[in-house]
């Protein structure tokens, strides 16, 4: 037990008082620590007599949601190295990304595909200036269900019979003889999404170009498309290689016969460029004006620097140390 401790004489308390008022006079009125350490709740550091205010502020992103995985895995490491910064993220799709960037809503935008000449152009006429950001690879994962046992790969042509415009495929029958003659249930994401610009430019050969008829299910939510395939026997759906990594155990992935090779997609795949030609550049877009804040210069360096160890984990291929150096080179200047 503790014991009580019994009260100090009166003289004794006054004797404290004067030596602490002394002392603190002697302290020269320096607050801090001998070792500069911040006491000011974190609102500034103080390094061999120099103040440098820390990181504050909002950096709002949108656009892709194949990106979000990756971006919102920085933003986490970030903020947890930057309280005061929120990094809130959207993922209303590539194009809607594009739409709130070129208005200035927003810091950053996530892609999944370069920006068209038409967004590029109502960029330059709001006079949004911005800086193209490589940051990992991606493959587009075409996915049956998995208890389809006789698709065992698709042509690139028989995916464009099953997308393109004004298609007249129905059945399995349709896409290869032999194949049963059971209804498809097609599902795709939806228009604003980079993946879906894509992969109807690849496989069609002009983004946007798809068929729209009762048959497929577009989807503004790509894990409403990965539920959709995962739920019926006889579908067909595609998204980023992230989102079949993270459902694989319902979902059965499908090999892509380009006419050169079959292959499915994978780390290796993706990174030789032998899976083409759902092959796929991942990129941030960021405002030269915001990028002028010091935490979103902060937080451009830090997505570099931490996007090789990070890509991976979260299903996509890191590039090269060198490429990345070039990205950090083209920010700098």
């Amino acid at each position: 037990m503790f014991r009580k401790r019994g009260r100090k004489p009166a003289g004794i308390l006054v004797l404290v008082l004067m030596l602490s008022t002394l002392l603190a006079a002697c302290g020269g009125g320096n607050s801090g620590s001998a070792s500069g350490e911040n006491t000011d709740n974190g609102s500034a550091q103080q390094t061999e007599g120099n103040t440098t205010a820390a990181l504050t502020g909002t950096i709002e992103i949108d656009g892709s949601s194949t990106l979000h995985p990756l971006t919102e895995a920085v933003a986490e490491e970030f903020g947890a190295a930057n309280p005061d910064v929120r990094v809130p993220i959207g993922t209303g799709g590539t194009g809607a990304g594009f739409k709130r960037f070129n208005n200035s809503e927003i810091a950053v935008s996530n892609a999944s595909r370069p920006i068209k000449d038409k967004e590029a152009e109502e960029a330059k006429a709001n006079g949004v200036v911005y800086h193209e950001v490589l940051v990992a690879y991606d493959g587009l994962s075409v996915v049956v269900n998995p208890s389809n046992d006789f698709v065992d790969k698709l042509t690139v042509d028989e995916l464009k019979k099953i997308y393109e415009p004004n298609s007249t495929v129905k059945t399995w029958a349709d896409v290869r003889e032999g194949w049963p003659a059971q209804e498809i249930k097609i599902y795709s994401p939806g228009t604003d999404h980079g993946t879906f610009d894509y992969f109807t430019e690849a496989i069609n050969g002009e983004a946007q170009a798809s068929r729209n008829d009762s048959q497929i299910t577009f989807s503004a939510d790509t894990n409403a498309v990965v539920q959709g395939v995962a739920g019926d026997k006889n579908s067909i759906g595609y998204f980023g290689f992230s989102f079949y990594e993270e459902n694989q155990d319902k979902l059965k992935l499908v090999p892509i016969d380009n006419g050169t090779a079959t292959v499915a997609p994978s780390m290796e795949t993706i990174k030789d460029n032998s899976y083409a030609p759902l092959s796929r550049p991942l990129l941030l877009y960021v405002n030269d004006k915001e990028l002028e804040r010091p935490e979103v210069k902060a937080f451009m360096d830090f997505y570099l620097e931490n996007a090789p160890s990070l890509a991976g984990e979260v299903g996509f291929v890191p590039l090269q140390d060198d490429q990345y150096q070039a990205e950090k080179d083209k920010l700098a200047k």
